[in-house]
């Protein structure tokens, strides 16, 4: 995607909060949101228990702003590399995204983490029990 940058590779399993301390997040977000004013730094990890789909090779992202939740969802689709009739959901707080004209920047006024980073999961639709 055009003006949206894969800053960092995954580590395993273990999860971005896991991986640094409270400060240490706090700092690098304050730092990224001062050097790209008009990005968010998002961190994209597969939903807790997921096993349908694979991690992503990245988990962090700067996104444009005004990047509206469904072509960020392309944009994930296309980096898990789905077949056309593979669902999945974004999840936030535990929430499923359902509001696709919603701006990045409206999810981080919304569901900013207390360390400056959006945290955004994902899940197949099997994780919900549909089939």
């Amino acid at each position: 995607m055009r003006g949206m940058a894969v800053v960092h590779r995954t580590h395993g399993a273990q999860r971005f909060k896991h991986r640094k301390t409270f400060a240490a997040r706090k700092e690098e977000s304050t730092f990224i949101r001062s050097k790209y004013p008009q990005k968010i730094p998002v961190i994209v990890e597969r939903y807790h228990g997921e096993r349908h789909l694979k991690s992503l090779d990245k988990t962090k992202y700067l996104v444009p702003q005004d990047v509206i939740v469904s072509h960020f969802i392309t944009i994930i689709r296309n980096r898990l590399a789905l077949t056309p009739n593979q669902a999945f959901y974004l999840v936030v707080r535990n929430k499923s995204l359902s509001n696709m004209y919603a701006t990045i920047a409206e999810l981080d006024q919304e569901f900013q983490d207390s360390d400056g980073f959006l945290y955004i999961s994902y899940a197949s639709q099997e994780m919900f029990g549909a089939s």
